[in-house]
C-alpha cells in the first residue's frame, strides 16, 4: 500500500471515528449544559391532578361538580391491561424496553426528516410526552426537544415504568375537558375503564395525538379512522385476537357524552357550598379534589323542589294561559321525515325547565290535544289536563305552536314556565343545620337565590316577634287591646295613615291570643305603641333580624322591614327551640381526596340542660378548624323560655283555627306557624315549625307586583309549606312541647281578659306568666287616636 493511500485511509478512518463519536460528544455536551437547569423529577411522584370540587348531600348524593378539568385518577393496578396495550400500541410499543428515549425510533424519524423533510411517528416516547406535558412548553424548537430527551432519561432513572405509565394515563388530555383515561371513559361512554369494549378502548387510545381534531363528538369519521389504525396496530402486535379485531372494526362509533352524574337536583345548595369552599381555599378549590358535604338530606331537598314547583304551577294555572311559547316556521309541520328532523332540532334548542318539556302542537280539538315531543314522540293530552288554560277563541292552539308539557303520574298535562317565583328555606332549630334550600323555580333558568338573597317584606309573619317583645314587657295572651279604626296624623305631610285589617272589619276589644291567631293589624299597631318603637326594635333584633332593617315607625307592626326567607327561618328557630339563637350553616365538612378531613363544622347548638352562655357567644358564626376544637359550643339564650312557649302556643292555634287552619290536613298536633301577606298581595309567606324543623316559604314576583286578589299567605304559600313538611316529617314522630316553669293557668273573662268571677260559666282558661297574672277589671290598652309625631 502506497504512503498516500495509507494516509488517505487513516484520514477517512479518523473522520469516521469522529463522526461516530460526534453524537456522544454532542449528547454529553448538551447534558452537561442543560441538566443543571432541568426541573426535579421528584415532583412527578407528588404530582397533584387537577381534580374538580365535588359537593355531596349529607347522605352521600352528588349534587355538584366544579372545575375546569374532568379527572378520575386511577392507580396502576386499577387500569385494565387491554387499555394499557391500546395506548402502548398507539403511542409507544417499545415502552417497556427503551430507557425513556427510543433511539431506534428517534433515528428513523430523524433520517426521514433529513431525507424527505417530513415528520413521522416514532420520535416521541410516552416518557418524553410526559416530560413535555408536565415540565415544558408547547414551543417547537430543537432546544426544547433536547431538554425533553434529557428529562425523559432522568424520569426513567428515578421512576419505575409502572409509575410513569400511571402518571401518563392519568394526566393525558383526551378532549371534552377530560384528563386521563378514567375521566375520558366516563365522559365519552358513561362507563368505567374496565367496562370498555376493544373498539371504545382503541378510540380513547387514538386521541392523544390530536384530541380536538380526532374527537368523536365533533369528527366521528376522523375518530373512527384513528380508532381503526390503533386496532390494526394491536393486531399486528398480537394483543388482540382476530375475532375481537374484526368485531371491533365493525362496531360503530357511538359516544354517550356524559355530564357529571348529579344524583339530586340541589343546584342552589351546590352553588352556596361552592362559594363557601372557594372563600376558604381560593382557586385551589377547583383543582384539589375536595369533597364538600352539605348539611342537607337528599330526600328533604327533593321534597322541597317538588313542593315549590307544584305550588308555583298551581298558582300559574289559577291565573290562566299566557299563550304559546313560540311558533315553528310554517313549512315544518308536515309528515315528511326531513321536516320532523328540523322540528326535532328546534325543540332541542329549548332545554328542559324543571320537568317542563318543549313540544310542538300537531292538532288541537276541544276534547284532545296532540303534541310532538323531542325524540319525535307523539303524545295526547286529555281535556281535563288542559281545561285550566281555557283554550277558546283567540287562545285556541294551532298546529306549529310550541308549548310546554309535564308528566303527571301516567299522563301528560299542558303547562307553561311560571312567571311567579318562590323560595323555601328549612333548618334544624337545635343546630342551625340547613335541611333544604330552593331559591327559585329552576336554577338553570335563573341562578338568583331568593332564599338567601331576596329581601322582601314579611307582612304578618313578623308579628310573632312583636308579640314576644310585648310578653317580655309584661303583657300576656289574656291582655286586651282594641280592634277598632285608628288614624295617625303626621304634621309633616298633609294627610293621615289609616291602617286596616285585611278583611276590613273590626272586632272591638280583643285578647292578644285572638289578635295573633287571626292576625289583626289594628291590635298589633296598638300593641307596638304600648311596647314602644325602640324597645321593640332592640328586642326583635335578638332573633337575628337586623335592627337597621326594622323601620322605626308604626308600620313595623305590619312587617314592612325587609328580610330573606333564610333570615326569617333563623328567627323562627328561636321560637321553635325555646329561646336560643342558632346560626344557619350549610357546609358540614371538607375532605381531601385521601379522605383526610380538613374542615368540620362545629356549630353552637341548643343545650336545654346546660347553663346559659352569654349572648356574645352568638358572634362565633364561622366554626373553627378541627384541630382547634376543644368542647362543643352552646347556643346562647336570647328569649325567655316562657315568652317563647307562649308565642309557640298561640302559633299552634294559628294552624288549628286561624289564618293557617288549612295545615290541619297534615294531621299533626306538633306544628305551629304564621301566614304573611303584604300590601296588595305582593308577597305571600308561611313560616312554620315543629320542635325539630323550621321551614319558611315565600311566593312573589322578582319585580314586586300584586299576586292577585285572594293570593294571601294561606293560599299562595301555605300549600308549598304543607307539601314539604308532609314529606319531611313523614317518618318522624310528633314531638312534645315542654312547658317551662313560671307559667300558670288562670280563669279569665273572655270579653276583657281579667280574672273571671267565681262561677262565671263563660270563663276560659288562659296560660300567663306567674308574675303577670291579670287583675280584675283592667281595661287599659284600648287606645285613642294619637298624633304620629308624639310616638317619637
Amino acid at each position: 500500500m502506497s504512503r498516500p493511500l495509507a494516509i488517505c485511509l487513516s484520514l477517512i478512518g479518523g473522520l469516521l471515528v469522529l463522526a461516530a463519536a460526534a453524537p456522544f460528544v454532542l449528547f454529553y455536551g448538551a447534558r452537561w449544559y442543560y441538566e443543571p437547569t432541568l426541573p426535579s423529577v421528584a415532583s412527578l411522584r407528588d404530582l397533584k391532578m387537577q381534580v374538580p370540587l365535588r359537593v355531596y348531600t349529607r347522605d352521600g348524593k352528588l349534587i355538584g361538580e366544579f372545575g375546569a378539568e374532568r379527572r378520575a385518577p386511577l392507580a396502576y393496578t386499577d387500569i385494565p391491561p387491554h387499555l394499557i396495550d391500546a395506548f402502548l400500541a398507539a403511542e409507544d410499543d417499545r415502552f417497556f424496553e427503551h430507557p425513556g428515549v427510543d433511539w431506534q425510533g428517534l433515528a428513523r424519524a430523524t433520517l426521514k426528516l433529513v431525507t424527505t423533510g417530513e415528520k413521522s411517528q416514532g420520535g416521541s416516547t410516552i416518557t418524553m410526552q410526559l416530560a413535555r406535558n408536565v415540565f415544558l412548553s408547547s414551543e417547537r424548537s430543537y432546544e426544547r426537544k433536547i431538554r425533553e430527551i434529557l428529562l425523559a432519561l432522568r424520569i426513567e432513572r428515578e421512576m419505575t415504568k409502572q409509575e410513569i405509565l400511571e402518571t401518563y394515563l392519568n394526566k393525558i388530555f383526551l378532549g371534552q375537558r377530560a384528563y386521563g383515561v378514567g375521566a375520558a371513559s366516563r365522559v365519552y361512554f358513561a362507563r368505567e375503564p374496565a367496562d370498555l369494549t376493544w373498539a371504545q378502548t382503541a378510540l380513547l387510545a387514538g386521541l392523544p395525538k390530536a384530541p380536538s381534531r380526532d374527537n368523536p363528538v365533533i369528527a366521528p369519521e376522523r375518530a373512527q379512522s384513528r380508532r381503526d389504525y390503533v386496532l390494526r396496530r394491536l393486531r399486528s402486535l398480537n394483543k388482540i385476537s382476530e375475532l375481537d379485531f374484526q368485531a371491533a372494526l365493525a362496531e360503530p362509533v357511538v359516544v354517550k357524552l356524559a355530564t357529571p352524574q348529579v344524583e339530586t337536583d340541589a343546584h342552589f345548595v351546590a352553588e352556596m357550598v361552592r362559594s363557601e369552599v372557594v372563600a376558604r381555599y381560593g382557586d385551589l378549590a377547583y383543582t384539589s379534589g375536595y369533597r364538600a358535604t352539605a348539611t342537607v338530606l337528599s330526600t328533604r331537598q327533593e321534597a322541597a323542589n317538588s313542593a315549590l314547583r307544584s305550588s308555583l304551577l298551581a298558582y300559574d294555572e289559577r291565573h290562566g294561559w299566557r299563550g304559546a311559547e313560540a311558533r315553528l316556521p310554517p313549512d315544518l309541520m308536515t309528515e315528511s321525515g326531513e321536516k320532523r328532523d328540523a322540528i326535532e332540532e328546534l325543540l332541542s334548542q329549548r332545554p328542559l325547565v324543571a320537568g317542563l318539556r318543549a313540544a310542538a302542537v300537531v292538532s288541537f280539538r276541544p276534547e284532545r290535544l296532540t303534541v310532538l315531543l323531542q325524540g319525535l314522540r307523539l303524545v295526547e293530552i286529555a281535556s281535563e289536563d288542559f281545561k285550566w288554560a281555557r283554550l277558546t277563541g283567540a287562545k285556541a292552539l294551532k298546529p306549529g305552536d310550541i308549548v310546554r308539557v309535564r308528566s303527571v303520574e301516567d299522563r301528560w298535562r299542558l303547562a307553561q314556565i311560571p312567571e311567579v317565583q318562590g323560595a323555601l328555606a328549612s333548618m334544624n332549630p337545635h343546630t342551625g343545620a340547613i335541611e333544604a334550600v330552593v331559591g327559585g323555580y329552576d336554577f338553570l333558568l335563573n341562578k338568583y337565590n331568593r332564599a338567601t338573597q331576596a329581601r322582601r317584606q314579611p307582612g304578618s309573619g313578623f308579628k310573632p316577634f312583636l308579640f314576644a317583645a310585648a310578653f317580655e314587657k309584661g303583657f300576656t295572651p289574656a291582655s286586651v287591646l282594641l280592634d277598632a279604626p285608628i288614624v295617625y296624623r303626621d304634621s309633616e305631610i298633609e294627610g293621615a295613615w289609616r291602617p286596616e285589617n285585611y278583611d276590613g272589619d273590626f272586632k272591638g276589644p280583643m285578647r292578644l291570643r285572638e289578635a295573633l291567631v287571626y292576625s289583626r293589624n289594628l291590635v298589633t299597631i296598638r300593641l307596638l305603641q304600648e311596647v314602644g318603637l325602640d324597645t321593640a326594635r332592640d328586642y326583635i333584633s335578638r332573633f337575628g333580624l337586623a335592627k337597621d332593617r326594622i323601620p322605626r315607625d308604626l308600620s313595623m307592626a305590619l312587617g314592612t322591614g325587609s328580610f330573606s326567607p333564610m333570615e326569617m327561618a333563623s328567627a323562627y328557630a328561636v321560637l321553635a327551640n325555646g329561646g336560643y339563637r342558632v346560626t344557619p350553616y350549610l357546609l358540614e365538612s371538607i375532605a381531601e381526596p385521601s379522605g383526610k378531613v380538613v374542615f368540620q363544622a362545629q356549630p353552637a347548638t341548643v343545650c336545654n340542660d346546660c347553663k346559659d352562655e352569654p349572648e356574645a357567644a352568638s358572634a362565633a358564626a364561622v366554626p373553627p378548624e378541627p384541630e382547634a376544637l376543644q368542647q362543643p359550643r352552646h347556643a346562647p339564650r336570647v328569649v325567655d323560655a316562657r315568652v317563647a312557649w307562649l308565642v309557640d302556643d298561640i302559633l299552634r292555634e294559628v294552624v288549628v283555627r286561624g289564618t293557617g287552619a288549612q295545615a290541619r290536613k297534615l294531621g299533626r298536633a306538633d306544628i305551629a306557624g304564621k301566614t304573611g301577606t303584604t300590601n296588595d298581595e305582593t308577597d305571600a309567606w308561611f313560616s312554620g315549625f315543629n320542635r325539630d324543623l323550621v321551614s319558611v316559604v315565600w311566593v312573589g314576583f322578582d319585580q314586586p307586583a300584586p299576586l292577585g286578589k285572594g293570593e294571601v299567605g294561606g293560599r299562595a304559600a301555605l300549600p308549598m309549606w304543607m307539601d314539604f313538611m308532609r314529606a319531611a316529617l313523614a317518618d318522624t314522630p310528633e314531638t312534645a312541647w315542654p312547658r317551662p316553669p313560671g307559667l300558670v293557668d288562670v280563669r279569665i273573662d273572655r270579653t276583657n281578659g281579667t280574672l273571671a268571677a267565681g262561677g262565671d260559666p263563660d270563663a276560659i282558661i288562659e296560660v300567663v306568666q306567674d308574675d303577670h297574672v291579670p287583675g280584675s277589671g283592667d281595661k287599659s290598652g284600648y287606645g285613642e287616636e294619637v298624633p304620629l309625631e308624639e310616638l317619637f
